[in-house]
């Protein structure tokens, strides 16, 4: 296993979403998270269905992004949440998750959600994106302020190629998320792998 999340998105997909899971699968990620939040709830469950599949096929965690009535119906063992979504959820509903997950744009925000029970971070736009055109990265200064602040382990996202994993290590980053990279490249389990190799690598001597 890497430590490479798949973020998913229908819209950046370059053929149909099953089949490039199934080609993200085979390079070993770390999860999937489904992440669709344009479908409407019944186009939303046949995909979760699908996708969970695909990936318990290939012996890789799926992750749910929300809502929750969906995943509990799913019997899905991890969420994510947006962070307001978190904070209005019981804490005997979060207690069913085994993974619970929330996106964080601050060291404040990522001190709340481990407070909030989360068991992991994603942290970004960390390197310029084209998902978050004419938005400032944030940079690796705040994914260490971020990695610093918890216990919690913390993923990158935004912009994330294997150019860039060095500095997300260093950074204290417990892994990375990758979205459009793996939705588009033409090879996405030849991506993971170029992925796990910089991240595996010795870091280099001073």
């Amino acid at each position: 296993m890497s430590d490479i999340v798949c973020v998913t998105c229908q819209a950046l997909c370059t053929e149909p979403l099953a089949r490039r899971i199934e080609r993200i699968v085979a390079g070993r990620p770390s999860a999937v998270i489904l992440r669709e939040k344009d479908l409407a709830p019944a186009a939303l469950k046949s995909l979760a269905r699908k996708i969970a599949g695909v990936c318990a096929a290939g012996g890789v965690p799926f992750v749910l992004n929300g809502p929750l009535d969906l995943a509990c119906e799913l019997g899905c063992t991890a969420v994510h949440l947006p962070l307001p979504a978190l904070r209005a959820t019981s804490r005997q509903t979060r207690r069913q998750f085994v993974s619970l997950g929330t996106s964080v744009h601050s060291p404040d925000e990522a001190r709340e959600a481990a407070d909030l029970g989360a068991t992991r971070l994603i942290a970004g736009h960390v390197f310029p994106t084209a998902c978050k055109a004419g938005l400032a990265p944030r940079g690796l200064s705040f994914l260490h302020a971020v990695c610093t602040a918890v216990d919690v382990p913390v993923y990158a996202i935004g912009g994330i190629t294997p150019q860039v994993l060095a500095g997300v290590r260093a950074a204290g980053a417990a892994g990375a998320c990758i979205m459009s990279g793996l939705m588009q490249a033409a090879d996405p389990a030849a991506l993971i792998a170029a992925c796990r190799q910089v991240w595996n690598a010795e870091p280099a001597q001073a």
